[in-house]
C-alpha cells in the first residue's frame, strides 16, 4: 500500500481519530506548510525554545501529528505548566503515545518533588511503566506509606541500571535509613559501577552509606594499587567494602596483578567468602576478555553462588575457549533460572552433558534442552536444530491476514501517526510511537495476529525495520518473508554475482547493520545500508576504481551496495573466507579479529566458541546475528535446507601457507 494511501485511509477512519479526540482535517493544498511546521517545531523542542513552541503549535491544530506537537509543547515548559493545563492535555490526547510520554516526564518531576499524593494519582494511569526511575519513585512511595520492606524489589530494578540515576538512589537512601540490612543492595550497586568503569554510580552509592568514604573511592579509582599498600592514615579506615572496590578497579586494570594482591593474608584474613568470590569473578571476567588461558583457573579460586551473572557468562566463555566443559556445567548450574534459560547457556549446557556424560539421564537431559530451543529463530537454536540432525529451513507461512486483520492494522492511529512521522524525516518518534502501538500487547493489546498485520503495514510501506521488528515478536508463527525481507533485490544480486559473493551473507549483514534503511546513518558517521565509514568508503571506491566517487555519493542505493559489497569481498578475501571472521572485521575493523583470531601456535576453535568468546559484546552479538541471518536468508534464496555450522566452520590462528592478505584494509 503506497503512503497515499494511508493518508485516504486516515480519512475513512475520522470517526476512529475524533474517538480518541485527535482532531480531523481533510488534505488541503497547504499540507506541506504545515507539515513544515512540525519540522520546525521538532527543532524548538530540541532546543527547548518554549516561546517559539507556543506560538507555532496553533498553527498545526489538526494536523496528523498535533498530539506531538502539543507533547512538545508541554513537555518543554512542564516544570510552570499549570495542573489544569497538564490534565486537559490527557484528557485530549487520552490513549496516545504522547499522554503516556508526557505523564512519565510528569511522575518523575512529582518524585523528584516529593510530591507522592499526585504520584499515586497518576502513577496507576501510566501504561507503557518502563521508565526504572519511576518505578523506583513508585516503590518509595509504598515503602513511606506502609512501612513495607521492598529492598528486593528496588534492588533487583536499580542494579540493572548502567548509569546513576536519582529515583533508584532516592529509594535506596530511604530503605537505608529504615532498614540496615538494604546496605548490602547499595555496596552491591558500588562493586558494579566500579566493575564497569562508572565513578559516578560508585560515588552515589558509596554517599548513601558511607558519605565520608567518597574521597576515598576517588583515590581507590585513580590509583588502586597506591590506596591498598599505602600505610598513611589518610586511607584508613579500609573497611571490607572500600578494599573490595579497591580490588575490583585493580582486577579491571590489570587481572594479574589483582590476582596476586589478593592472595595477600591480610586480605584473605579481612574479605569474606562471598566478596572473594566476586572479586575472582572480576579477575576472571577480564582475564577471560583479554583471552587469557589464566582465567579458567581464576573463575576457579572463587565460588560460583557469590559472583554476577556476568561473571558466570564469562565463566562459561572462558571454559569453552579452554575446552573445560566441566567448568561450563558447573557455571550454567549456578546460573539463576532466568540466565539459565537463555538459548546460549541452554545449548552450551547441553554440549556439556553431551561430552561429558554417558549416562542415559544425562542424555536424555541434554536433548531435552536442545528440543527446547531448537527453531529458527536466532543461532543458537539454530545450532540446537542441527545438533539434533535436522537442517535450516523456510517456516511454514502463517494463514493469511483476513481484511478485519488488515483494516485494523490500517486504521490504528498511532500506527498511522508513526509511519506519517517516519516518512516526514522524524524517524525517532515514528520509531517510537510505533513500538508503543505494538507493545501493548503484552499488556493485554495486540496478539500475534496483530502484529502480524502491523507488520505487513510496515512492509507495505517499505519501513523495513519496524517490519522486521514487529514480525520478530511473534511466537506462535513465524513469517520469514516479514522477517527476512530482500529489498533492492535485483541490485544486490547482480553486484553479488558480479564480484563472488553470497547474496545471503550480503542480505544477512544489511538486515543487522541497518535494516534496510537508506538513509540510516550510526553515531560514529557510518552511512546507507550497508553502513559504510567515510575513511572506509574512500578507500574502497579508490580500490574498485570509482574514480568519480564523492563523499555524498555513499548514500546512493547503488553506491553504498557497491561500495559495502566490494570491500566486504576485500575483506573476507583477507580472513581466507572466513565469514564470523569478516563479519567480526565489519563490524569492529580487521585489526581486532586479527588478534582475537590468536597467533602461532594458539587453539583452533570452532567458530562458535570463537565467536562467544569476541571480548566486545557488540561484535559478538554482531557476528552471531549476521550468521544467523545469513542461513536463514540462503533457505529463503535457494528454497533449500541449510547449515549454519557449515557457515561458522573453525577459527584460528591464519594459515602461514597461505597468501599475506591485504593488511591496509581500513
Amino acid at each position: 500500500m503506497q503512503f497515499s494511501a494511508i493518508l485516504t485511509s486516515i480519512a475513512l477512519t475520522g470517526a476512529f481519530l475524533v474517538s480518541t479526540s485527535i482532531p480531523v482535517r481533510a488534505q488541503s493544498p497547504d499540507i506541506s506548510r504545515t507539515d513544515a511546521t512540525i519540522l520546525e517545531m521538532n527543532q524548538a523542542y530540541k532546543q527547548r525554545d518554549r516561546k517559539r513552541l507556543t506560538a507555532l503549535l496553533p498553527q498545526v491544530r489538526g494536523h496528523l501529528l498535533e498530539p506531538w506537537a502539543a507533547y512538545w509543547d508541554l513537555s518543554a515548559r512542564l516544570d510552570t505548566a499549570r495542573p489544569t493545563e497538564v490534565q486537559d492535555f490527557f484528557t485530549r490526547y487520552s490513549g496516545t503515545y504522547q499522554e503516556d510520554r508526557l505523564r512519565a516526564e510528569l511522575l518523575l518531576q512529582l518524585g523528584r518533588n516529593r510530591d507522592w499524593v499526585a504520584f499515586n494519582r497518576e502513577y496507576p494511569l501510566y501504561r507503557m511503566n518502563d521508565d526504572k526511575s519511576v518505578r523506583c519513585y513508585a516503590l518509595l512511595a509504598e515503602h513511606l506509606s506502609s512501612g513495607v520492606d521492598n529492598t528486593a524489589q528496588v534492588k533487583d530494578v536499580w542494579l540493572g541500571l548502567k548509569d546513576a540515576d536519582e529515583g533508584c538512589a532516592a529509594a535506596a537512601e530511604q530503605l537505608v535509613k529504615d532498614h540496615t540490612t538494604s546496605n548490602q543492595m547499595v555496596w552491591l550497586r558500588a562493586r558494579l559501577g566500579m566493575e564497569n568503569d562508572r565513578l559516578r554510580v560508585v560515588t552515589q552509592a558509596v554517599g548513601i552509606v558511607s558519605p565520608g568514604s567518597v574521597k576515598n573511592v576517588n583515590a581507590i579509582y585513580l590509583n588502586p594499587g597506591k590506596y591498598l599498600n599505602d600505610k598513611l592514615t589518610a586511607f584508613q579506615p579500609k573497611t571490607r567494602e572500600l578494599v573490595s572496590l579497591a580490588l575490583i578497579r585493580q582486577a579491571t586494570l590489570d587481572p594479574a596483578e589483582a590476582a596476586v594482591e589478593i592472595d595477600k593474608l591480610r586480605w584473605k584474613a579481612q574479605l569474606t567468602q562471598e566478596e572473594r568470590s566476586w572479586i575472582w569473578g572480576v579477575i576472571g571476567k577480564r582475564a577471560a576478555q583479554k583471552l587469557s588461558s589464566d582465567a579458567p583457573d581464576y573463575f576457579a579460586r572463587g565460588q560460583a553462588p557469590f559472583m554476577h551473572e556476568d561473571h558466570l557468562a564469562w565463566q562459561v566463555r572462558a571454559a569453552l575457549r579452554a575446552g573445560k566443559w566441566s567448568q561450563v556445567l558447573s557455571a550454567t548450574g549456578a546460573m539463576g533460572e532466568a540466565q539459565r534459560n537463555d538459548p546460549a547457556w541452554v545449548y552450551w549446557r547441553a554440549r556439556g552433558l553431551l561430552l561429558q556424560t554417558n549416562t542415559e539421564g544425562s542424555r536424555a537431559q541434554a536433548l531435552q534442552l536442545l528440543e527446547s530451543i531448537a527453531s529458527v529463530r536466532g543461532f543458537y537454536e539454530q545450532l540446537a536444530l542441527e545438533e539434533l540432525g535436522q537442517r535450516i529451513t523456510v517456516a511454514p507461512k502463517p494463514e493469511p491476514l483476513t481484511k478485519v486483520e488488515q483494516d485494523a492494522a490500517r486504521t490504528n492511529p498511532g500506527l498511522i501517526r508513526a509511519l506519517y512521522a517516519i516518512r516526514m524525516g522524524l524517524r525517532s518518534e515514528g520509531v517510537r510511537e510505533w513500538n508503543y502501538s505494538t507493545n501493548l500487547h503484552e499488556r493485554g493489546g495486540m496478539d500475534d495476529r496483530s502484529l502480524l498485520a502491523a507488520a505487513d503495514l510496515a512492509c507495505q510501506n517499505e519501513v523495513w525495520d519496524r517490519c522486521i521488528n514487529t514480525s520478530e515478536r511473534t511466537k506462535s508463527f513465524i513469517n520469514f518473508e516479514q522477517r527476512f525481507p530482500m529489498p533492492f533485490k535485483a541490485a544486490v544480486v547482480a553486484r553479488t554475482a558480479q564480484i563472488g559473493l553470497d547474496p545471503a551473507y550480503v542480505y544477512g549483514l544489511i538486515r543487522q547493520e541497518s535494516r534496510f534503511i537508506m538513509d540510516a546513518k550510526s553515531g560514529v558517521g557510518a552511512s546507507g545500508l550497508m553502513q559504510v565509514m567515510p575513511a572506509t568508503a574512500k578507500w574502497t571506491a579508490k580500490k574498485l576504481g570509482l574514480t568519480s566517487f564523492q563523499p555524498h555519493h555513499i548514500i546512493d542505493r547503488d553506491t553504498n551496495i557497491a561500495i559495502g559489497t566490494g570491500y566486504l569481498k576485500l575483506v573476507l578475501d583477507s580472513f581466507d573466507g572466513s565469514m564470523p571472521l569478516a563479519a567480526a572485521a565489519y563490524n569492529a575493523g580487521p585489526g581486532r579479529p586479527r588478534i582475537w583470531r590468536g597467533q602461532s601456535g594458539a587453539p583452533v576453535l570452532e567458530a562458535a566458541i570463537w565467536a562467544e568468546n569476541v571480548p566486545f559484546s557488540e561484535t559478538r552479538d554482531y557476528v552471531k546475528k549476521v550468521l544467523s541471518n545469513t542461513t536463514n536468508y540462503a533457505a529463503l534464496i535457494t528454497g533449500q535446507p541449510q547449515s549454519l555450522k557449515a557457515r561458522l566452520g573453525n577459527v584460528g590462528p591464519r594459515d602461514a601457507t597461505l597468501p599475506t592478505p591485504t593488511e591496509d584494509l581500513p
